[in-house]
């Protein structure tokens, strides 16, 4: 089964939209403050190449921690699994996605997955190039190639106000300085990360991210192989295992599949071998997840049998 109308869609949308009333959008980084609780969006792509959308499809929302599976994605095809793995875990957490507590008492000490954000600055860490500007670039490449979409930058007020209030993310950066993870300037870090969780797309162009690792790393309307299928598939298992922060257990149950969030309210999901989902929406829960979103793929999860359990 598939949803085939925007009217059948917008009707879970409608359902799901009450829910933004319990949550509450991340004022913490002050550009993404300025949303509006209770936009919903939400763009289904299929390997057809056809797309079923409600909600604002043209609205810009940055991707946030989304881009960690990226980024992830584009370092293992750079520097294989060994080297990756050497430097940040594979396992799962119950603690905060920003927590710097398991750091302190793993030894070696080593970011227990690449979904956390000590994880991810790790991974950042390791995107190759001479500077933070070609860095960037580069992952901006791999994701206009995910997309599709030549047009696709990052937004500078969102970068620049989240690198102005980055100490946290500071703070994990020194400490993984001094145990030898990262070995570069911190600040330079930063700037490719902020600018990485800055990248903004629409629904519709994180629908189609999430068809291609739908498809085990092949754009079907291109018939090109974007990524190799073993990595397509090591990003959906942290999708499934991590990938929802630390809510990733309960996800798996009401929902059953593959997805990454961002505190801009995004997700983005990929339903193995059918097709991607992106949503935006901004009202977030106590996790960090957005509420109406996670609702409105239980929905969908109901109705169409997504779960792949």
């Amino acid at each position: 089964m598939k949803c085939k109308s925007v009217e059948e869609l917008q009707q879970f949308v409608d359902e799901a939209k009450i829910y933004a009333k319990f949550g509450k959008v991340a004022d913490y980084i002050p550009a993404l403050g300025k949303a509006n609780p209770n936009d919903l969006s939400v763009a289904i792509y299929y390997p057809d190449g056809t797309v079923v959308y409600a909600g604002d499809s043209k609205r810009k929302v940055t991707l946030q921690s989304i881009s960690k599976i990226i980024s992830l994605a584009l370092v293992l095809m750079e520097r294989g699994e060994k080297d990756v793995f050497e430097k940040v875990g594979m396992e799962p957490t119950g603690d905060p996605f920003n927590s710097i507590a398991k750091l302190e008492e793993t030894a070696p000490v080593k970011p227990l997955n690449p979904m956390i954000n000590a994880g991810a600055l790790v991974v950042t860490h390791l995107i190759r190039g001479n500077s933070p500007e070609e860095r960037i670039h580069k992952l901006l490449a791999f994701v206009k190639s995910l997309t599709g979409n030549p047009n696709i930058t990052y937004s500078e007020e969102v970068a620049k106000s989240e690198f102005n209030t980055a100490y946290l993310n500071r703070s994990l950066c020194y400490f993984l300085k001094q145990h030898g993870i990262i070995a570069e300037n911190v600040e330079e870090v930063l700037d490719v990360y902020t600018k990485q969780c800055a990248i903004e797309m629409t629904c519709l162009d994180l629908a189609r991210i999430g068809l291609v690792f739908a498809m085990d790393g092949v754009d079907p309307l291109t018939s090109k192989r974007i990524m190799p299928l073993r990595i397509a598939r090591i990003c959906k298992t942290f999708m499934v295992t991590c990938g929802m922060y630390n809510a990733s257990g309960e996800f798996a149950i009401k929902v059953g599949i593959p997805a990454k969030s961002g505190v801009s309210g995004g997700i983005l999901g990929a339903v193995p071998g059918r097709f991607g989902i992106g949503i935006f929406g901004p009202a977030l829960d106590e996790k960090g997840n957005s509420i109406t979103g996670i609702k409105l793929l239980e929905l969908l999860s109901e109705k169409y049998s997504l779960s792949m359990f």
